[in-house]
């Protein structure tokens, strides 16, 4: 069975849903959890008319709410006496930084929520879970 599971979170309600199906498989199973947040990159280029936030603010604001994201995973895995870690770093794309976050902290599963889309707007915008499924050979768990 499972012994270390990766729980992303963007902050959404989806997600937080997920955590908690995730913490509670993880304390069923007796696994730890690193729960992992990617963050955004800087939006806006040197050669950007206008920039609203200056880069070192915008970092400063995404580690933070990334933070609060992650101190509440961390309460809730504590309280359920799960041993945790917590880790953020910046990607390009929310889906490599995923993978790379369960290699890295040696994850055996990743569990995480999936928006649902269908038809021409899951065509054209994809889903990070599909696209985690497509590009790890780590299991991935979908919870909806």
């Amino acid at each position: 069975m499972f012994k270390h599971i990766l729980l992303p979170t963007d902050g959404s309600e989806l997600s937080k849903k997920a955590i908690d199906g995730g913490l509670e498989l993880a304390k069923v199973i007796n696994a730890r959890v690193t729960a992992y947040v990617c963050l955004e990159e800087y939006p806006y280029t040197p050669f950007s008319e206008i920039v609203v936030e200056a880069p070192q603010a915008f970092k400063e604001r995404i580690e933070n709410q990334a933070r609060l994201y992650l101190k509440e995973i961390e309460s809730a895995a504590v309280a359920a006496g799960l041993p945790f870690d917590a880790d953020m770093t910046t990607f390009a794309v929310p889906y490599l930084g995923i993978i790379d976050a369960a290699e890295r902290h040696g994850c055996d599963v990743i569990f995480m929520a999936s928006h649902g889309r269908r038809g021409l707007s899951g065509l054209l915008l994809g889903s990070e879970t599909q696209k985690v499924l497509t590009h790890t050979d780590i299991p991935v768990i979908v919870y909806r």
